[in-house]
């Protein structure tokens, strides 16, 4: 009989044999009672998984998901990165002055790779054997490195360490520099799920820091409206925030009696913003236009224990169509086993259209591993979890706490030395204030006093203003950079005009011929789903960016009058029902009408003022 853990082991690939890959794995004896105390509620699956070793070939299979990535366990590590933010050190004892600031720079442009964080792992070559050091060569090491941090203004903190043979160990260190025109270094999490999954729940824990007491205590606080309090159900995006500090401690409203949102954000040096999404279907365009809008650089997809619903495929299906690198959480094990469920997770994310390695979270390694190699192995987490009890919490915590937004410094400037353009998402009023727009700057860096374009119109015009004041994570603040939300309110000497979602926020010395919406563009696009043909004519929803709009397909190039169906490729000339949007070539398209969806790029677009398209 097949295991549970023979599941979330992939199958395997490529000319290696098994006497290799049983090599790479490292498969050698471990003390069964301490891995059945890291797989917690799971230990009673370990005499399923003794059988797995009945081969070379068979153990791979099995072991090679849960050894893939930076595992000490192994006796060595993959060779050391060219790229990125990790680093391997076999020791660093007593350097030259001149060697000292050779590694300081290394530092430096190592925490660019990674947006102000970077893994040190000392006493490893860079080939990736496991040497290991001394205590007394460990404790020089540890001060050198520590005095490379101080250099740069950066902290230090121990993840994890593995004692080896001959009284030597290797130990792994979190180094993080907050930006010197940051307060912190942010990363937005889009939590996503079908109705009743207990994603409010979740956060509610999370911020709040106090469990659940089974019928929805923890909630309340997520909520905005009093349907949402009656009926249980997130309607609207919700924001909230989960601090850490240097060491790795939460920051939570728990702190002390009187923490507030600004002072969540002053007191931490990493700051995760969730979003919470509506997990009905009725609200499903609204979800989509928040993962389009507002570009998460993670998602949680929280699944009930009961079962994987219909909506929770959908969102699933939505994330990996926006490539966004995203999280399973499965919630309620004190009600329901989970196994049923991580069954069923396997056969999905192994699936053709995910290709996606499942990866059980049971253990403190198993974050750090799954952290290092999530973007590039393709793994995706699953975390097992109880609000009520608060079993597996405490991993997904210091999971949320490694978690890099994925992009570097490098990139991030380049964004910022490009024209503003913001991509606002929502539109409220606020008392003595007036109208302000919520949303994501995608480029460039604004300022307080500013003076920007807002549009496009109904005519496709843009309209100036001087933008008043700025806030972040329910805080004032003077700026806001590429990559950040933010809350705008405006001055101007005229009434404002009406803004909507979808709208965006240019420079105002943009030209009228770059400042102008299209009614007008054409898409490469390749259909993901469709139950028959789509054809000129067809109406479907668009989501670019924060744009939600229906448009009407005017023309599929070359497909003449048989359409296109699922998994085919096609140029297609779109056009808005209403009104004009800003569009740009290269710009993210995905479409979707029912169970119909399609994803693209924007190729070109034919402004309302302009006699001739606009092309990449």
């Amino acid at each position: 009989m097949e295991s549970f853990f023979d599941l979330f082991g992939p199958s395997t690939t490529g000319a290696a044999s098994d006497s290799d890959a049983d090599t790479r794995n490292g498969n050698g004896e471990e003390d069964d009672s301490t891995f059945e105390e890291h797989l917690g509620g799971h230990s009673h699956l370990m005499q399923q998984h003794a059988s797995c070793n009945s081969s070379p070939s068979e153990d791979a299979d099995c072991s090679d998901l849960i050894l893939k990535g930076i595992d000490f366990n192994r006796g060595f590590l993959p060779p050391e990165p060219q790229l990125g933010n990790i680093e391997y050190k076999l020791k660093l004892i007593n350097p030259s002055k001149q060697r000292f600031e050779h590694l300081v720079t290394q530092m430096k442009w190592r925490l660019r790779e990674g947006n102000g964080e970077a893994i040190y792992e000392i006493g490893v070559s860079d080939s990736g054997h496991l040497h290991g050091l001394s205590d007394a060569d460990m404790s020089v090491s540890l001060h050198t490195l520590n005095q490379m941090a101080r250099k740069l203004d950066a902290s230090t903190s121990v993840l994890r360490r593995k004692s080896l043979a001959d009284h030597r160990s290797v130990v792994e260190v979190l180094v993080r520099k907050i930006p010197d025109d940051q307060h912190n270094i942010e990363v937005r999490v889009a939590v996503l799920g079908a109705a009743d999954a207990g994603k409010s729940t979740l956060l509610g824990v999370l911020t709040q820091g106090e469990f659940d007491n089974g019928r929805g205590r923890a909630r309340l606080n997520m909520f905005r409206h009093m349907h949402e309090i009656q009926t249980g159900r997130t309607s609207c995006i919700s924001h909230e925030t989960l601090g850490f500090d240097a060491q790795g401690s939460v920051i939570n409203y728990k702190y002390n009696e009187m923490m507030t949102a600004e002072e969540i954000s002053d007191r931490s040096t990493k700051l995760v913003t969730f979003m919470d999404l509506a997990g009905h279907r009725r609200y499903l365009k609204t979800t989509v236009q928040a993962l389009s809008g507002y570009c998460p650089h993670h998602a949680l997809i929280v699944i009930s224990a009961g079962n994987i619903s219909t909506m929770t495929r959908e969102h699933l299906a939505i994330v990996h169509a926006l490539d966004i690198s995203f999280s399973i959480i499965v919630t309620k094990t004190d009600l329901a086993p989970p196994e049923p469920v991580l069954f069923e997770l396997k056969s999905l994310l192994t699936s053709i259209g995910y290709r996606k390695i499942p990866y059980l979270i049971s253990n403190e390694d198993d974050v750090l591993n799954a952290n290092a190699h999530q973007s590039v192995e393709q793994i995706v987490p699953i975390f097992c979890v109880s609000n009520v009890t608060g079993a597996g919490l405490d991993l997904l915590i210091q999971y949320l706490y490694v978690l890099s937004p994925g992009i570097s410094n490098a990139e991030k400037e380049r964004l910022e030395q490009e024209a503003i353009e913001f991509q606002i998402d929502e539109i409220f009023r606020v008392a003595e204030v007036g109208l302000v727009a919520g949303g994501l700057l995608c480029k460039g860096v604004i300022t307080e006093n500013s003076q920007v374009k807002v549009g496009p119109l109904q005519d496709g015009s843009f309209f100036s203003v001087v933008v008043q004041t700025i806030h972040r994570n329910k805080a004032p603040c003077r700026v806001v950079r590429a990559g950040q939300s933010a809350s705008l309110s405006f001055n101007t000497n005229e009434p404002l005009p009406a803004l909507r979602s979808g709208m965006v926020i240019l420079p105002d010395y943009e030209s009228n011929e770059i400042a102008c919406g299209s009614l007008f563009f054409q898409a490469q696009v390749s259909v993901l789903f469709h139950a028959t043909r789509i054809y000129k004519g067809f109406q479907t929803t668009v989501h670019i960016g924060s744009i939600r709009q229906t448009a009407i397909i005017e023309g599929i190039m070359g497909a003449g009058e048989t359409g296109i169906g699922t998994n085919q490729t096609a140029s297609v000339l779109f056009r808005f029902l209403r009104h004009p949007e800003y569009v740009r070539p290269g710009m993210r398209i995905l479409f979707r009408e029912g169970t119909s969806k399609g994803i693209g790029k924007v190729t070109q677009v034919f402004p309302l003022n302009k006699t001739h398209p606009v092309a990449t």
